[in-house]
């Protein structure tokens, strides 16, 4: 991922969860671990993790990580201050930006490269789908950046990307982890129960592998 930098929104207050969701585990580990574990496989130099409504537990929860930890002051405006203060932080950004966001800890980071590529095709942005819906992460190009940077409000990066009819590529791909976001605790069930069946499968598969278990 020469070139790219990561941004993990991680600034709002989870109030639809009942506070907290970053925090909450996922099979014995934070939501928000979890995501920025995931990040860290892909190859980025120092991800940085934007922070709001719960900046120290986030700090804590990430110990011992290779990220920056970045607070947005005025995070209660939305998250648009929370991708202001990320953006900021990163600096130079050479060929682009991944935003990810902080409650999706399945997120496939296995399809960076592809939206990586397309982003610099198409020359705005780029990311997953998922049966017609749009998922993260989204990776946009230098060429989107000024917009980026002038969000205000409660409005996402994917704000950019609605009725955009050029410069945005969409990846087709049947991860569910794209669009799984952590919303409710009936959220981080299904979460849980997606994280669990893919241990499973990934002990499964290093089983057969190793010659364990047949071939199926």
């Amino acid at each position: 991922m020469d070139g790219w930098s990561a941004l993990i929104l991680a600034g709002g207050a989870g109030r639809r969860f009942g506070g907290g969701k970053l925090l909450a585990p996922l099979a014995g580990v934070p939501v928000i671990r979890r995501t920025v574990e995931a990040v860290l496989s892909v190859g980025f130099a120092a991800p940085v993790v934007a922070t709001g409504a719960n900046h120290a537990g986030i700090a804590a929860a990430l110990e011992g990580l290779a990220c920056r930890i970045v607070p947005a002051p005025d995070w209660q405006e939305g998250m648009a201050a929370s991708l202001r203060a990320g953006l900021a932080a990163l600096g130079a950004r050479g060929s682009g930006v991944f935003v990810f966001l902080g409650d999706m800890p399945l997120v496939p980071v296995e399809l960076c490269a592809a939206l990586a590529d397309m982003a610099t095709r198409e020359g705005y942005a780029a990311r997953p789908r998922v049966g017609g819906k749009p998922g993260h992460p989204v990776a946009f190009t230098g060429a989107a950046l000024p917009d980026l940077e002038g969000l205000t409000g409660d409005v996402g990066a994917a704000a950019l990307l609605k009725g955009r009819s050029e410069g945005v590529g969409y990846l087709d791909t049947d991860s569910i982890g794209a669009v799984l976001d952590i919303d409710s605790p009936e959220d981080l069930a299904a979460a849980t129960r997606a994280w669990n069946a893919c241990a499973t499968s990934a002990t499964s598969d290093s089983a057969i592998s190793r010659g364990a278990l047949p071939k199926p």
